[in-house]
């Protein structure tokens, strides 16, 4: 019901006007009014009408409404102003039109009105659908029952957007430690977003992703601001234009791999999944995270079935051999990575070496047909965890 949710902001988004309500008993015909319908109240005459009803006439305008971006109705608008009503509804929708039953009361209704005489509907019941509606516009719910100003229409992008522009200003430093770059991205996207821990729960994969997405952008707005200038007017050497050059690419470098970590660090927080980063083990190896943690690697009393090694690597094509020596302990290395494909060679020979790889769930068609069934999503990975610390 996400998309429908989407669909409906952008057809509020290019409305000639557009409306919301909670519909009550009383649009359902539950409370023994005159008729079923929906009420529209007279600070949205706009919706329907150039001008309003006149006391002591009825008045109508027949329209087509297309409900849920699925099916249509011939319906009216209708003013009625004889003897002792004075009131505007939308009625007629056909027989075993599902979306004006008890079922619906308390529900928002959103109308928009695109062209002339044709109109899109939309009804949500979830909490979920009505807030993220309710973002989008800046809303709240004691805001409906009324026209939406397009005026305050904010989307999700250009609230991230504001955001970065924000924290850049705040900043006196050329470039935040990544951590922080890292950290900042991530509440910004969730925030701009209306991103809840359950919906991180729910999907890993797609948020891990995101916040990805979310930090390279944070990190190119940031460039942008601090060099826009810069690159604009001419350097005095090849020397001098080389070690500019030198430094944005090694920040990016640096940048990349040391963000992946953190973000999943935050994912696995979520999970409330015991875990230690760095680690220090034989030879002084540093593995990327440990379950459940240092001691239990260090205690030879600690069942090795119970400890589980991931690295995290944005590519690793080549550099998976980088983490067969960093945990004696542990022989199955899960290594999670956004490398997408790899191919059946470098596949065969990773798992001979017992390398578990672990990508996001949207890249997993990337890999040959064979190998997807052994490739763990970030899903199945936290559940294998959780398995082994009785989550």
């Amino acid at each position: 019901m996400e998309y429908l949710v989407q669909l409906a902001i952008q057809s509020v988004n290019k409305a000639k006007t557009a409306f919301c309500k909670f519909i009550s008993a009383n649009d359902a015909g539950k409370t023994g009014g005159h008729q079923s319908g929906f009420y529209i109240p007279k600070n949205s005459i706009p919706l329907m009408f150039e001008i309003p009803g006149i006391k002591g006439e009825n008045k109508e305008k027949l329209i087509k409404i297309k409900w849920q971006a699925d099916f249509e109705t011939d319906s009216r608008f209708i003013y009625y102003g004889k003897g002792s009503r004075n009131e505007y509804r939308l009625t007629r929708f056909g027989k075993g039109f599902p979306l004006l039953t008890d079922e619906y009361v308390g529900d928002l209704l959103v109308l928009s009105h695109i062209e002339q005489d044709y109109y899109e509907g939309f009804v949500f019941s979830t909490d979920d659908e009505i807030e993220e509606f309710f973002t989008a516009f800046n809303l709240s719910p004691t805001e409906t029952n009324k026209l939406i100003e397009k005026s305050i229409i904010v989307t999700s992008e250009e609230k991230l957007l504001q955001c970065f522009l924000n924290f850049i200003s705040s900043i006196a430093i050329d470039f935040p430690p990544t951590i922080e770059l890292s950290t900042n991205a991530r509440n910004f996207y969730n925030s701009a977003y209306s991103i809840k821990p359950c919906q991180i729960i729910a999907n890993p994969d797609v948020s891990i992703i995101n916040w990805l997405d979310a930090e390279y952008q944070l990190f190119k707005t940031f460039e942008i601001q601090r060099y826009n200038e810069r690159i604009k007017t001419p350097f005095e050497t090849v020397e001098i234009l080389i070690d500019f050059a030198n430094t944005i690419l090694n920040r990016r470098k640096s940048r990349a791999g040391k963000s992946l970590e953190q973000h999943l660090s935050e994912v696995f927080t979520i999970f409330n999944l015991k875990f230690d980063a760095q680690v220090v083990t034989e030879d002084n190896k540093k593995p990327d995270f440990i379950f459940p943690n240092k001691e239990a690697y260090h205690n030879l009393k600690f069942s090795d079935q119970n400890l589980v090694f991931l690295a995290s690597k944005t590519t690793c094509k080549d550099r998976w051999r980088q983490i067969l020596n960093e945990a004696d302990r542990i022989k199955t290395k899960h290594l999670f990575t956004l490398q997408q494909g790899i191919s059946k060679n470098q596949l065969d020979e990773m798992y001979n070496y017992n390398v578990c790889l672990v990508v996001p769930k949207p890249y997993i068609s990337t890999y040959p047909s064979e190998f997807r069934e052994k490739i763990l999503t970030l899903e199945t990975f936290i559940k294998q965890v959780q398995l082994k610390q009785n989550v």
